[in-house]
């Protein structure tokens, strides 16, 4: 049995020892990367194949006959045509929850980027404006307190409910989008209409997948129900939101800030307009890339293999 990794990586260097364990169970291959017409040659003659984000579309699942099980190296298995898997008899399986603390903490990081303005002071400071203030303090603005505030959650899942813990913890009021009954959320947590969520909250969090649905969930429309002191963020999928009409809110005072993980293209294009708009805090997709997560990212990645080699698959999607 082969295993191939088509674009280790982002996870681990293809000479990192912690890839040796696939070494055990089977002749492994691992590839840093693999581009669009690299997916069938590096891929061909391998019953596994492990990708993050290299596409595995039908017109690839066809060309492998010997295909028989997809591990995808993330949660959103929007990377592989699941319906051709299916077809095809091919497993495909992903890493449930491996970052959601990690998630959560960026989250918050970007906000308190924003709200603390930390980056702004830090960079003055170097510049002497500090040691040049008259008084024990230097103060270039405003800052909001977050308690008091009210947090808006746009999906309630893992991550959503690890954030809306640290929202509370905070002394924030949360609201929430979710499919979940109101009966059935923790008490003290407000459930809204998507529209009734942008109008009211002071924060607005994404935690949702990325469906036909929620696919530029966030327009011009919906931004304009903001306040203009609210802020946005996302650290789930980068076309949730339409970033010109994000741009646009931003640069026009229409909403205080963003903050983002994700983007449309990642990585971006020299022209994004978020990345010159004004008040906007963007990280390279790094949410998910905690030491900690990537250590159990790689774990369960083994043990899905493993299980589906003894004939009894976990996490299994397709």
């Amino acid at each position: 049995m082969k295993i191939v990794c088509l674009d280790g990586y982002t996870l681990y260097p293809k000479d990192d020892p912690r890839w040796a364990r696939f070494n055990n169970i089977a002749e492994f291959e691992i590839y840093d990367r693999t581009s669009p017409d690299q997916v069938v040659p590096h891929a061909k003659g391998a019953a596994i194949v492990l990708t993050n984000k290299v596409v595995i579309d039908a017109r690839a699942i066809a060309a492998l006959p010997d295909l028989r099980y997809i591990g995808v190296l993330a949660t959103g298995f929007n990377v592989v045509d699941i319906e051709a898997a299916r077809k095809a008899c091919i497993t495909v399986c992903n890493i449930p929850a491996y970052s959601t603390q990690s998630v959560a903490q960026l989250t918050f990081a970007l906000l308190l980027a924003i709200a603390n303005r930390v980056e702004t002071y830090a960079t003055e400071i170097s510049k002497g404006k500090w040691s040049a203030c008259e008084d024990f303090t230097y103060r270039d603005g405003e800052w909001p307190e977050l308690a008091g505030k009210t947090f808006g959650i746009v999906g309630f899942g893992n991550i959503g409910q690890a954030v809306a813990k640290i929202a509370a913890g905070f002394g924030m009021k949360v609201a929430l989008y979710t499919s979940k009954a109101a009966n059935d959320l923790p008490s003290g947590y407000a459930k809204m209409e998507l529209d009734e969520l942008f109008a009211s909250c002071d924060v607005i969090s994404l935690h949702c997948p990325l469906t036909p649905d929620t696919k530029q969930m966030v327009d011009s429309r919906r931004l304009s129900l903001m306040k203009p002191s609210a802020i946005l963020l996302n650290a789930s999928r980068g076309q949730i939101v339409d970033e010109q009409a994000l741009a646009n809110a931003l640069n026009e005072g229409r909403i205080f800030g963003a903050g983002l993980d994700v983007l449309v293209n990642e990585p971006p294009r020299k022209d994004c307009p978020l990345l010159t708009a004004r008040n906007c805090f963007i990280t390279p997709h790094i949410a998910w890339a905690s030491t900690e997560a990537r250590e159990r990212l790689l774990n369960i990645a083994f043990t899905n293999v493993q299980a589906y080699i003894d004939g009894k698959p976990i996490n299994v999607v397709s």
